[in-house]
């Protein structure tokens, strides 16, 4: 069943509720996200609790039933990916996904690096998310 719409042309002529209309078109496309906020979410299937980060079915079971977690955005640096101007790193995050960021922060990353997800993405989903160094590398290693 379509729904139609009547525009009230009397009032636009006048240019009564001019301001209401500015106001609703300059509004955003849409809504805030928790992404927009910073909030880093991932996946998690519904079938077998695998975790993910954005995926389409479970990479474990096959499963397409995923539920959206937020996660607490800390991780341990595992590899470079890339050249070094790019600085993009896989983080293996503490939920048991991993995930493919860009780093940024004063103290240099290193494989083992504590890191912390400052900024989890553009306001649209694209982009990678940026974390930042939270302690030194650690050894599991005893001298």
């Amino acid at each position: 069943m379509l729904e139609t719409v009547t525009l009230d042309l009397e009032h636009t002529e006048r240019g009564e509720g001019h301001e209401a209309a500015a106001a609703a078109t300059s509004a955003p496309l849409t809504p805030n996200t928790p992404a927009d906020c910073g909030e880093l979410l991932f996946q998690r299937c519904l079938w077998c609790g695998t975790p993910d980060y954005r995926r389409s079915f479970c990479r474990a079971c096959g499963s397409r039933a995923l539920r959206r977690e937020p996660s607490a955005g800390d991780g341990v640096v595992l590899r470079r990916q890339g050249q070094v101007p790019h600085n993009t790193w896989f983080v293996a995050m503490n939920e048991g996904f991993n995930l493919l960021c860009r780093a940024t922060g004063t103290p240099p990353v290193a494989v083992g690096s504590r890191v912390s997800v400052v900024r989890a993405g553009a306001p649209l989903g694209q982009g990678l998310p940026v974390v930042e160094p939270t302690r030194p590398p650690t050894s599991d290693r005893s001298w």
